[in-house]
């Protein structure tokens, strides 16, 4: 009995130890993750918080449209790689701070179709995902986006997640090409852009769990060109 007991704990022990290797070969992902997609927004003038918040308010979004919780939990690790493709968009257009011309932003296009590329040729669901987010979150519902012009849910959900809310993060910071807009002018965007840009049902997710999203949006805000936001004069409905 003491022996069987013996094996029973040598066992316990082994699971444990591999729960453990496993969480920090999770951990070691996420941060790898994070930091190269850090560096991409870096080279782009803009913060290291976007990507984060992006994978934050994805997860979000993923538990509220009823995903399970090891879709959320990849949809969250691979969204702050949606902008990798930016790594092979030439400084000129990239950091240009006024607006594109034709030829510059097909240039800028691009990026979606890299950023698929990059990851093509993976096994692993996570970067598979990301590949696939890079490559369909400038998609839009009624089909007028890019790179293939996918229309409502030809879009993948996860395109269509990480296309809303990489939109509003960006409207709501400053970038290189323009000035942060107040958090109820972005909301409002949403709102004239549902089913056109944005999947309808996605924007009332948004809009009915909207404080969720701020809270997200505040935990992670930038030291400098952010407009604050102010749920108290957010009352925008659909």
């Amino acid at each position: 009995e003491r022996d069987l007991v013996g094996v029973f704990m040598a066992n316990v022990r082994t699971a444990y130890d591999n729960i453990l290797l496993n969480q920090e070969i999770i951990e070691t992902q996420r941060e790898m993750i994070l930091t190269l997609s850090e560096v991409v927004e870096s080279r782009s003038k803009e913060t290291a918080n976007h990507v984060k918040r992006v994978g934050r308010m994805a997860g979000l979004m993923g538990e509220l449209v009823g995903l399970g919780p090891d879709e959320v939990s990849l949809l969250e690790l691979a969204a702050p790689l949606h902008d990798i493709g930016k790594i092979g968009i030439p400084d000129s257009v990239l950091l240009k701070p006024g607006p594109f011309s034709p030829e510059e932003r097909s240039v800028m296009q691009c990026h979606a179709n890299i950023g698929r590329d990059i990851f093509k040729s993976s096994q692993r669901a996570l970067f598979l995902t990301a590949g696939e987010i890079s490559s369909q979150h400038h998609e839009k519902w009624d089909g007028s986006g890019y790179p293939r012009g996918l229309q409502g849910e030809e879009i993948h959900i996860y395109g269509r997640i990480v296309g809303l809310v990489d939109v509003f993060d960006a409207l709501a910071h400053a970038r290189v090409y323009k000035p942060a807009m107040p958090v109820d002018e972005c909301v409002q965007y949403l709102l004239d852009q549902r089913g056109r840009h944005f999947d309808p049902h996605l924007v009332d997710l948004f809009i009915e769990h909207k404080n969720e999203f701020f809270a997200i949006i505040e935990e992670l805000r930038d030291e400098v060109d952010v407009v604050p936001v102010d749920t108290d004069h957010v009352l925008l409905e659909v």
